[in-house]
């Protein structure tokens, strides 16, 4: 189990985080452990760090890379969206940060086996968690033509989803369809030419995301934890969000914005009446994107987004 430990926008993460020595901090996507062991450099000798993951491959890989620091490290094979559970189970009432990362890891993409890219014929699995869920092969043999073109346009804003979800239909009344390789020729024939020829992406990214996304209930998931989230920091704690689309990037932000307002009154009201305050006081007004040197050095942290707030 090779996992290279590259991590989107480092610098910002730990400037958003700002770990302090003795802390409790959690990340709740460990992926290659990155991220983890900069906020572990920071807060050790006595902090403590929770890292989750719904992934067993990065449970395995970062009990490898931080066993050796015993109690002050717990790995937890879960969702971040159960952190409240989770943190419950470990009697822990608060922390002082939280970073979730909803990006693919590199071996998710390169080693997981699982299909998540169009790069390698590999099973169209699609699952984050090996233990639970529909695949993504299952969705596209089953789902009617409607539903499955609901589905590209909804999670993958692909405007060809009609004509990709109906060359999908067409091509399973054969056989059911197994692989990467397979779904990608379809998606690339069902496309006009002149398309496939402008665009600056592989033609099957936006139906992989949305079927990724469909698998894992990523968006449902994320807005869970972002309803949660402000009751599980002490005051002063932060959370960090990096988020790699907009349809992700877009709950994060109308949920901060919305706890940092506080008031939700009607616009026309002339005063407040609901009494709502602010709970979070937002350290980015709007979204950081990774600097040049970076994406010139890691290419996948381009579409990488970064918000943050701190808790009153």
């Amino acid at each position: 189990m090779d996992f290279k430990h590259i991590s989107a926008m480092p610098r910002e993460v730990l400037e958003a985080i700002a770990p302090k020595p003795g802390g409790l901090y959690v990340d709740g996507t460990l992926g290659g452990g990155g991220h983890s062991s900069l906020i572990i450099e920071r807060i050790m000798p006595g902090g403590r760090f929770i890292g989750v993951d719904q992934d067993q491959d990065a449970i395995e890989n970062a009990q490898k890379r931080f066993g050796h620091l015993g109690d002050a490290v717990t790995l937890v094979h879960d969702n971040f969206a159960n952190l409240p559970a989770i943190l419950n189970r470990l009697r822990i009432e608060k922390v002082d940060g939280i970073l979730v990362d909803i990006g693919l890891s590199q071996h998710q993409l390169d080693g997981s086996g699982r299909g998540f890219s169009f790069m390698k014929n590999e099973p169209l699995d699609m699952r984050m968690d090996k233990r639970s869920g529909v695949t993504a092969a299952e969705l596209v043999n089953t789902l009617d033509e409607k539903a499955l073109a609901d589905l590209i346009f909804k999670y993958g804003e692909e405007r060809f989803s009609r004509g990709i979800a109906r060359s999908i239909v067409k091509k399973r009344e054969t056989a059911p369809l197994k692989t990467t390789d397979e779904l990608a020729d379809i998606i690339r024939g069902a496309m006009p030419a002149k398309a496939v020829a402008k665009q600056k992406i592989h033609p099957a990214t936006r139906t992989f995301q949305a079927l990724r996304i469909a698998v894992n209930r990523e968006l449902e998931r994320l807005e869970t934890f972002m309803d949660a989230a402000p009751s599980l920091l002490n005051p002063g704690g932060r959370l960090c969000v990096l988020s790699f689309h907009s349809l992700e990037d877009r709950i994060v932000k109308q949920k901060m914005r919305a706890l940092a307002a506080g008031c939700i009154c009607p616009k026309d009201f002339p005063i407040c009446t609901c009494g709502n305050t602010p709970s979070v006081k937002l350290l980015t007004r709007k979204a950081v994107r990774p600097k040049e040197d970076e994406v010139s050095e890691n290419p996948m942290a381009r579409s990488t987004r970064l918000r943050a707030f701190e808790k009153l």
